[in-house]
């Protein structure tokens, strides 16, 4: 006999929870891709992917998962020989660089390791020591899926302008976007990069790059762009097919569509609130957990975790024991280590990670939790007494 019967609870940090609406947004017949309703759906949602972003300025959508607008935003505003500054905070900004080392760009990596966030006096430093402005761009993610660390990006920007240094700041929000909070024309991001399947709620299959005019205007000189990936006719196309190079994911526009609407229903505002509030009550449960067991949340400041994902500490191997057990016996699937582990409690078999971005409610989260405390109890895992009273405490105000 398993409990595992019933729909399964895939509480991944992404692909995230597909919403039924969103579901049911796709299963149509396909559409016109020359003319009428795709065309005119297509210009909204351009116009409200921007005000998720926070941004008026320009956004170029592809055919991509995350890796393929990496490529896209390095490749529009670099040439071969160009230096950049990537700021390691797990596995994301890293893999971001190697890409760019791949196609002939000069990396220079501050490593902050797998449990800091960005220290923006060191990329100060960095930049100070810069005098001949080498260094084009600063590459960052505002969340890393492996840590679980949010970084600062207003202090970033705060430490590039106390330089006195004219790169452009480029932002990883794949995981992210929709679920923290993100201005990037207040905070000062010249380029960020996202996909459409975590906060964006629709499977994976496409990517954005927002860009500002300061880094459109160099694109003219970037020496490494290719049709495709160029963002030029992408953000301005004189002909529909110009926005895809090639015909329309038209089933995920459908489903984009419906899940900015759901987004907007909502309220961009209360979206980030219920991701803190849901974020919390995980936290919670961890903090209760970890008094009677080796147990905790990766990013010890609460302060410097994502409200999308949580990456949790098990010692004693027992992160791997507990993720294998949990989908056969109870039907909830988290997140497998990304990245390679550092030795002691990092190592992958004492982690696992909690995705809790998008169309999530706190049913959900109970849920999940209960899960794990039920898992813990079945593999006899030493724990604290009381970590879902400490959640349920924390959602009920």
């Amino acid at each position: 006999m398993s409990l595992a019967q019933g729909r399964h609870y895939l509480a991944i940090p992404g692909p995230s929870v597909i919403p039924d609406r969103v579901l049911q947004a796709m299963h149509r017949p396909a559409p016109n891709i020359y003319t009428g309703e795709l065309v005119e759906m297509t210009a909204s949602i351009v116009r409200d992917l921007k005000a998720v972003a926070r941004t008026k300025h320009d956004v170029a959508m592809y055919i991509s998962n995350g890796h393929g607008v990496w490529e896209a935003a390095l490749v529009n505003v670099l040439s071969r020989g160009d230096r950049i500054l990537v700021l390691g905070t797990g596995r994301f900004c890293l893999g971001w660089g190697e890409v760019a080392k791949a196609m002939g760009v000069e990396t220079e990596i501050i490593d902050f390791g797998i449990e800091s966030d960005v220290d923006a006096a060191q990329v100060e430093t960095a930049l100070r020591a810069d005098t001949e402005h080498k260094i084009k761009a600063v590459l960052v993610v505002q969340v890393d899926t492996a840590t679980s660390v949010k970084n600062d990006i207003t202090s970033i920007r705060a430490a590039l302008d106390a330089a006195g240094h004219p790169a452009l700041l480029m932002t990883d929000n794949i995981a992210c976007l929709a679920c923290d909070e993100f201005h990037m024309d207040d905070w000062g991001v010249d380029v960020m990069v996202t996909g459409c399947q975590k906060g964006l709620m629709t499977p994976p299959g496409m990517g954005f790059v927002f860009f500002n005019d300061r880094a459109a205007a160099l694109r003219d000189s970037a020496g490494l762009v290719t049709p495709y990936w160029d963002w030029r006719p992408r953000a301005n196309p004189e002909e529909y097919y110009k926005h895809f190079f090639g015909t329309a994911p038209t089933h995920h526009l459908y489903g984009l569509r419906t899940a900015l609407d759901m987004i907007l229903e909502e309220g961009i505002e209360a979206v980030w609130a219920r991701h803190e509030t849901l974020a919390g009550a995980i936290w919670a449960a961890l903090d209760v957990w970890g008094q009677g067991g080796d147990i905790r949340a990766n990013i010890a400041e609460p302060s410097k975790r994502s409200h999308a994902v949580t990456t949790v500490r098990m010692g004693s191997g027992h992160g791997q024991r507990l993720r294998t057990w949990l989908p056969d016996n109870l039907g909830v699937t988290l997140g497998i280590p990304l990245g390679p582990g550092r030795g002691g409690d990092t190592s992958p078999e004492n982690l696992f990670r909690i995705g809790h971005m998008g169309h999530v409610n706190g049913q959900m989260v109970m849920g999940v939790l209960g899960a794990i405390e039920t898992g813990m109890r079945a593999l006899q895992i030493p724990h604290g007494a009381g970590g879902l009273e400490a959640a349920a405490s924390r959602l009920a105000g």
